[in-house]
């Protein structure tokens, strides 16, 4: 039976469903319509049948439509007997897609001839600029000392850093990656370098500005001038280096480098000793482009141990009397926290007569048997021997470190002298943001240095620093810091706290 054939469910449909007054006017144009069809569906033959539900159903969409008006005029047209109504043709289905990037424009320039236009259609919003931080620390502890030195820091001058906009930011460490110099050519990453140098010119400006006249230079002034593949001669750049050596010459400010911990002179991979030694003589050639003195030295740690301390050290001794002159009179070497302590490095210093950096900060996560002080004058003999001014590095750790990858992190602030440092001796502190209020106080990054020269313990720090951190994380870049050896520590400071307790009652 076709839809509704029978009248009576039309006004059925009708009464029921369509009750509001406002659509009475249509479920009567509803019930005309099904009566008309009907009887033109009669007439048709069986073959139109499908044809005429469709006109129907079509029709019928129409009248469905919400009315513009409450009285409405509705078609009465007739369909003569002859005439068999048209099926609408569907129209194929087509998949949207949706525009990910705006189309060009299209420009006619002749009648045959038209060009996109790639011109943006707005233009965009230029931001603000960001004025320059300006931290106040305020309540900052004066403490009296009778050390003598002068301050300095390592590589990266924050505040000048930070300037705003970013276009006038001073800094000498402008690298890239190495897919980089493949793309862009070792031409552009000696420009990189020429900039580093020009940026030092003003960093060495600013420090005599500030009373600072010791400064560590970035390794990464040149970025992969040591690199096996793309490593190159600094020569192209000897003016812009004699002209920054000239300046702290001038001043008398100190410069000195520390090659990175992949410098491995004890390595037992010859590969690997071949790119420390690459490496310290791209530092020792950028030393004496600059025209600088013996004092500008070159320190490095002693490597791994790679499961063998007393044959790696064996190594390290027999790498070091075949580097180049040039570089073996700057090399120096520094204890560390986790491979080798004073203690172990002491007797290489003295047999080869290289100078030993004794930093405190590694002493106290790993200690030696002889006290600090034992350590110091023995290293000094060697300092004195070769005619070079002696240094120390002084850092703490942060507040809470337990574990040893969370006492390797350097604190915020260093806020005391070590008992055991001479009035006299030159020195270098670490910290991540270096304060040191015997004397003058800097916010600087990373190494503070201590050096012959008087320090006027009146001074007052300047007002444009920024704050220690609230609440210093215990991790550093690539030191993730141990749950479990962290709770093991806290146990063993217990169980040692209580046998202390134990000893004294008893």
């Amino acid at each position: 039976m076709p839809p509704l054939s029978n009248p009576l469910a039309v006004r059925l449909i009708s009464s029921t469903f369509l009750k509001s007054r406002a659509m009475n006017d249509l479920a009567a144009s509803l019930e005309h319509t099904g009566s008309h069809v009907l009887r033109r569906s009669a007439r048709l033959s069986v073959s139109n049948k499908a044809a005429a539900v469709a006109s129907f159903e079509q029709e019928l969409s129409v009248e469905l439509s919400p009315p513009a008006s409450r009285k409405r005029k509705h078609s009465t047209k007739v369909v003569s007997q002859e005439q068999t109504p048209e099926v609408p043709t569907p129209k194929p289905f087509v998949e949207s897609k949706k525009r990910t990037h705006k189309e060009p424009k299209i420009k006619k320039v002749d009648e045959d001839e038209f060009v996109a236009d790639t011109s943006p259609s707005k233009r965009r919003k230029t931001r603000e600029r960001k004025p320059s931080p300006i931290y106040i620390i305020p309540n900052i502890e004066t403490k009296e000392t009778s050390f003598k030195g002068r301050l300095g820091y390592a590589c990266l001058n924050t505040i000048l850093r930070n300037k705003k906009p970013a276009t006038e930011s001073v800094f000498c460490s402008r690298t890239c990656r190495l897919d980089s110099v493949r793309k862009s050519g070792i031409d552009w990453v000696k420009d990189l370098g020429r900039k580093n140098v020009e940026d030092l010119l003003t960093i060495i400006q600013w420090n005599e500005d500030n009373n600072i006249r010791f400064f560590r230079l970035s390794s990464e002034m040149f970025p992969y001038a040591s690199h096996g593949a793309y490593g190159y001669s600094l020569e192209y750049c000897a003016p812009e280096l004699a002209k920054a050596g000239d300046l702290a010459k001038k001043y008398g400010h100190r410069l000195t480098t520390h090659p990175g911990q992949y410098t491995q002179l004890g390595s037992p991979k010859p590969a690997v000793v071949e790119a420390a030694i690459r490496d310290l003589s791209y530092h020792a050639q950028m030393l004496d482009l600059m025209g600088l003195d013996k004092d500008s030295v070159m320190i490095i740690h002693g490597g791994g141990v790679y499961g063998d301390k007393q044959g790696t050290l064996e190594r390290l001794k027999k790498s070091i009397k075949t580097l180049p002159d040039n570089v073996r009179n700057r090399l120096v070497l520094e204890n560390d926290e986790i491979c080798y302590n004073a203690e172990d490095l002491l007797p290489v210093c003295e047999e080869l007569d290289i100078p030993l950096v004794f930093d405190y900060h590694h002493d106290k996560i790993f200690p030696s048997s002889i006290p600090p002080a034992v350590i110091i004058e023995r290293a000094n003999a060697i300092w004195k021997r070769r005619g070079i001014k002696p240094k120390q590095h002084l850092s703490e750790q942060r507040p809470g470190a337990v574990t040893v990858m969370e006492r390797r992190a350097h604190a915020d602030r260093c806020e005391n002298l070590p008992e055991d440092l001479p009035d006299d001796m030159g020195g270098f502190v670490s910290a991540s943001n270096v304060q040191l209020t015997a004397g003058q106080s800097w916010y600087l990054n990373d190494h503070l240095h201590l050096e012959e020269f008087f320090i006027n313990t009146s001074l007052h720090p300047p007002a444009s620093l920024r704050p220690a951190t609230a609440n210093p994380s215990m991790h550093t870049n690539g030191r993730k810091s141990n749950k479990r050896a962290r709770v093991n520590a806290e146990k063993e400071a217990a169980a040692k706290e209580k046998e202390e307790l134990a000893d004294e009652t008893a």
